[in-house]
């Protein structure tokens, strides 16, 4: 999948090129908003900009990002290079998205080989794999990206049973053996209509079938009790409704940062994703 990388336009090259000069920094540098206590609250990036102390680069912790359903690791191709160019160490998980536990046990076999505290980061589909395996005591802090975040005994789904049937749900494509994929339309139109057309291509055909039973899979422990939480809000999200993420975000009275994004801000808002987790990083012990 490392193809993908390269296929992105090279956008992620571009990013670091530019990263020397305004990067966003550790906590004492960030503006109020962000860097206040866990105390949720909603912050435009249109208004709000995470910037850095010069010479104070994010150093000496591990970044395992989590990518979601219908997705693979190299969803976070443009948010990788932001965080290399801070001196984080970065891993990104390959999910085989046949279970939750599996894919729990992939992220914690991920997190056991590092040797520096870890930053969890999931996306999607991931923040219920980052809550029950960020449990992990070489965790410090999570961050949730337009993500699922169940509580104890709660599954994904019953995150948005309240909200009825979603649009894209009429472009699930099953398989035989019971995975699901989206339609290339539904890709477009629901889940990356905000980049640009051709990578909304790439993501559409390199797409990562889910098992459709993962979704009715329960948490056992649920680590945003216990850990400091960040949570990015896609207030133009298609696939999961924002109150849902809202709710959940305030739930685990997270540091809530709400940006103009669809589905996927890895995508579409590199940076702002990215000041997230240095933030996160930034303030974790």
């Amino acid at each position: 999948m490392l193809h993908k990388l390269t296929i992105l336009r090279a956008a992620s090259l571009l990013l670091v090129a530019g990263c020397a000069g305004s990067q966003p920094g550790p906590s004492g540098a960030v503006s109020a908003p962000v860097a206040a206590a866990r105390n949720p609250r909603e912050v435009s990036a249109s208004t709000t900009t995470l910037t850095a102390a010069p010479g104070a680069p994010a150093s000496g912790k591990t970044v395992v990002l989590v990518h979601g359903a219908f997705a693979d690791g190299s969803s976070w191709a443009r948010v990788i290079p932001l965080l290399r160019a801070r001196g984080l160490n970065v891993v990104a998980v390959q999910n085989p998205l046949s279970s939750l536990a599996a894919d729990v046990d992939a992220t914690k076999r991920v997190i056991d080989q590092q040797q520096k505290p870890v930053i969890l980061v999931g996306h999607s589909w991931g923040g219920a794999v980052i809550t029950e395996a960020g449990n992990n005591d070489k965790v410090s802090a999570l961050v949730y990206v337009a993500a699922f975040a169940p509580g104890d005994g709660q599954s994904a789904g019953d995150m948005t049973k309240a909200s009825g049937t979603p649009l894209w749900a009429s472009g699930i494509r099953p398989d035989s053996g019971g995975f699901l994929t989206l339609s290339r339309e539904t890709i477009l139109r629901h889940f990356v209509p905000d980049i640009d057309p051709m990578d909304g291509e790439v993501v559409a055909a390199t797409q990562g079938p889910i098992s459709g039973k993962a979704f009715d899979e329960k948490i056992t422990t649920a680590a945003w009790k216990t850990k400091p939480s960040s949570f990015i809000v896609a207030s133009q999200d298609h696939m999961i409704p924002p109150d849902v993420e809202r709710a959940e975000a305030k739930r685990m009275n997270a540091t809530t940062v709400t940006l103009g994004s669809a589905h996927v801000p890895m995508l579409s808002h590199p940076q702002e994703v990215a000041n997230v987790i240095i933030a996160a990083a930034d303030k974790s012990n």
